[in-house]
């Protein structure tokens, strides 16, 4: 190996360590809490290289932000091309799949999905990754209308979001109480969630 790609291999390890620690710092401390000098000590670094990484604050909150979106992109794509004849089962297979990677990653989703700092400017969402995101499944409920099975007077967008504000209210309520969840188990839930909201679209 080079100096050049050992010095590119050292860098991102640092990027990645900064990322990880502040994804670690914004869940736990908040969002108002945290500020560059404290994630500094954080890694032990000082706050100058942070600065080499990410200008503000900000930036880093968006830069977790989309490495979320653009990993929930690249698994529902793929799961996209696998289901490209059978929506229905894309969108069975997908919304699970939602769900179970918050699950897996709650920290990831946390910053993403349920963390909202107010002076935190958003960029509009036709220009967002959330946007690529949510575009899978609005795609597969007008592929599912289009095919007969979904009724036909359904409002796509409405529809879509419907769809989505379900998984997410699974997906936090279950974050929010870990295995302390006190009812069915979480299998059953989501599953019993999915199927439920699917045959309600049924014709």
């Amino acid at each position: 190996m080079g100096v050049r790609e050992r010095r590119e291999r050292e860098q991102e390890a640092l990027r990645r360590k900064i990322l990880d620690a502040a994804r670690e710092m914004f869940v736990e401390d908040g969002y108002h809490s945290v500020s560059m000098r404290k994630l500094a000590g954080r890694i032990e670094y000082s706050p100058t290289t942070i600065y080499l990484y990410f200008k503000d604050k900000a930036e880093l909150f968006n830069s977790l932000c989309e490495e979320t979106f653009a990993e929930l992109d690249a698994r529902l794509a793929a799961l996209a091309r696998r289901h490209e004849k059978d929506p229905l089962a894309f969108m069975r297979e997908g919304l699970r799949g939602y769900v179970e990677f918050g699950l897996r990653h709650p920290h990831h989703y946390a910053i993403t999905f349920i963390l909202h700092p107010k002076e935190f400017e958003h960029l509009p969402f036709e220009q967002s990754a959330g946007k690529r995101v949510f575009d899978h499944l609005l795609r597969a409920v007008e592929a599912c209308v289009r095919a007969g099975l979904f009724r036909q007077d359904l409002d796509v967008a409405a529809t879509a979001q419907a769809l989505w504000a379900a998984a997410h209210g699974v997906t936090s309520l279950l974050i929010a109480h870990g295995d302390g969840f006190p009812f069915v188990s979480k299998r059953k839930l989501i599953d019993q969630t999915v199927d439920t909201m699917l045959r309600g679209l049924r014709p």
